[in-house]
């Protein structure tokens, strides 16, 4: 895989009347390969986020998750389409309702599976294995600079989330472990 390659091919995706599908099917094309997706990432070893494109319209990462991470529920406010190129990652759906957010369904994604999520998704994320999960994330927009919402894990009372917030809790899990967690936006 060529990461290069991989950026350019999902740029010129995203210029499609349906953007969302376009960029999805050149994720799926690359996480189909796992292996090769491996030798260009290399194997996870800590929580991180390494960064291949951040822009107004595009934004693309690989994040890797540590053995039983979790993320609590979040938004994104921007259309998203994740593939898993080795663990798996677990999603719980929430909706929000007069009194909250309240679960509405899961769905596990293992090794090559993509999915797609809408603007107005609500999930929470959580790596079930004893191992590190990698999967390619991208989303529709600059999720670096776009404030959203994530809600408390305990309470479920809504809470701001940005990009910075994001990269702190990857910090703190690496800390849980005792790994050196520099999650710079190019880490």
């Amino acid at each position: 895989m060529d990461i290069e390659q991989f950026v350019e091919d999902c740029l010129i995706a995203n210029k499609e009347s349906d953007a969302q599908t376009a960029v999805s099917d050149v994720l799926a094309k690359a996480v189909s390969t796992p292996n090769k997706v491996l030798e260009a990432i290399g194997e996870p070893s800590k929580a991180g986020l390494r960064v291949f494109l951040s822009s107004p319209e595009l934004t693309i990462f690989a994040a890797t998750w540590t053995p039983q991470m979790n993320l609590m529920p979040h938004d994104h406010l921007m259309w998203a389409s994740i593939g898993i190129y080795t663990g798996r990652e677990d999603n719980i759906f929430w909706r929000r309702t007069p009194g909250g957010i309240k679960a509405f369904g899961a769905d596990a994604l293992f090794q090559k599976d993509t999915a797609l999520l809408a603007e107005d998704a609500l999930h929470s994320v959580t790596n079930p294995l004893l191992r590190f999960t990698g999967g390619i994330h991208i989303y529709g927009g600059d999720f670096f600079g776009t404030t959203r919402s994530q809600w408390n894990p305990e309470t479920l009372e809504e809470e701001p989330s940005d990009g910075s917030v994001i990269r702190g809790i990857f910090e703190r899990e690496n800390q849980r472990l005792g790994l050196n967690g520099d999650m710079s936006p190019s880490a």
